[in-house]
């Protein structure tokens, strides 16, 4: 059952559904009125699967005054099998935020809460906590560009410009950003439909996608789009999701390998990663530090210990459960492993750690140089 994360303060859902459940009108207020993730129970219609029903809750009450609802979408059915098209509008089911699907990635999820046969297991690095083996299991996931109406509102729970590229090796500067870029599962999926020939505001949107009624979704790539996703293809591929629970707090990392630079007659590596933190459970609790342990094939182990993530000490709650980030590592060797721990504190003061699954940091093969930002 899918859980709804809605706009508290600029959601309004109202059921409007025929004999066979099969619509449900999505409303959201003026994009200019701040919102916080909230994360309403639904029922689902075992019929169709689709979420909602007997939900007609409405979250305006905090509404600003002169602020009016307009019509954005119609929900549709979840897919509980099979992937979602180029063109899909959807909202993110944690985050709270609209966007829209550009391409699929398929994944190698290690779910570290499942205990999986022996056979085609992945093995941990060296040195790192614990034993136990996993087994990968193919997973979808999705490059999105999300609405920069709503980037504003959810900086606070997630990175907007998530996707970076490595720079020219004459450029002063290390790093390019990508706005609006994200990487979002299946299950955070919530698909709807919209009679707008521009749903989402992004640069990139025009560019990448065109109007077309005649499909379903409406939105089919353009040129651009498949040139761009080629190019960029292995700094863009996601091949490795990693997952782990301790205590109620679900880590997830994605590594990403960013090309490599020479420095003082050296090669760097570099990976980009990116780390969600999520509440399961009904506590409220605080990250307060940080252990990293790094290990490279050059020999080293390098030990990162601070306050923190990103400058941030994010507090997940049953209202706000989640937190997202993207951070960097670079390696004087093509290939390592990270793992280590976050110190998280409860309200009466005591604190527990939650382990990081461990996640290799590997190279392409076929090393070329990396694209500085995007490029058409």
């Amino acid at each position: 059952m899918a859980a709804c994360a809605l706009r508290r303060g600029l959601l309004s859902t109202v059921s409007k559904y025929n004999k066979k459940h099969t619509q449900r009108i999505l409303r959201i207020a003026d994009s200019s009125c701040g919102f916080d993730a909230y994360r309403p129970r639904l029922q689902q219609c075992l019929a169709c699967g689709l979420t909602g029903g007997v939900q007609q809750k409405r979250f305006m009450s905090s509404r600003p005054e002169g602020k009016v609802l307009e019509t954005v979408g119609v929900f549709e059915a979840v897919k509980q099998h099979g992937k979602y098209e180029t063109g899909q509008l959807f909202l993110h089911s944690v985050f709270g935020y609209r966007g829209i699907v550009l391409f699929p990635w398929h994944a190698r999820l290690y779910d570290r809460d499942i205990t999986p046969p022996m056979s085609d297991s992945k093995p941990e690095p060296p040195g790192a906590h614990g034993s136990k083996e996993v087994k990968g299991k193919t997973h979808t996931y999705y490059q999105v560009l999300i609405d920069t109406r709503d980037c504003p509102h959810i900086s606070q729970r997630s990175q907007t410009e998530a996707v970076t590229f490595l720079a020219n090796h004459d450029d002063s500067r290390a790093l390019y950003a990508i706005p609006g870029l994200d990487y979002v599962s299946h299950e955070d999926i919530l698909p709807y439909n919209s009679a707008e020939q521009v749903p989402i505001q992004h640069e990139l949107f025009e560019r990448f996608l065109m109007f077309n009624p005649a499909k379903s979704p409406p939105f089919t790539a353009r040129d651009t789009l498949k040139a761009w996703q080629e190019k960029n293809h292995p700094w863009l591929e996601l091949s490795d999701v990693h997952r782990e629970t301790t205590e109620n707090i679900r880590v997830t990392v994605i590594p990403f390998y960013m090309g490599m630079r020479e420095a003082q007659n050296s090669h760097v590596y570099w990976w980009r990663y990116c780390i969600r933190l999520e509440n399961m459970g009904n506590e409220v609790v605080q990250l307060r530090e940080r252990h990293w342990r790094i290990f490279s094939l050059s020999g080293t182990l390098e030990t990162v210990r601070g306050r923190g993530v990103v400058g941030r000490e994010p507090v997940l709650s049953k209202e706000q459960p989640a937190f997202q980030y993207s951070s960097h590592v670079s390696l004087q060797a093509p290939s390592g492993h990270m793992w280590g721990t976050f110190r998280i504190e409860r309200t009466d003061g005591s604190h527990f750690d939650v382990r990081i699954p461990p996640f290799s940091l590997e190279s392409n093969k076929d090393d070329k140089a990396p694209p500085a930002g995007y490029t058409f």
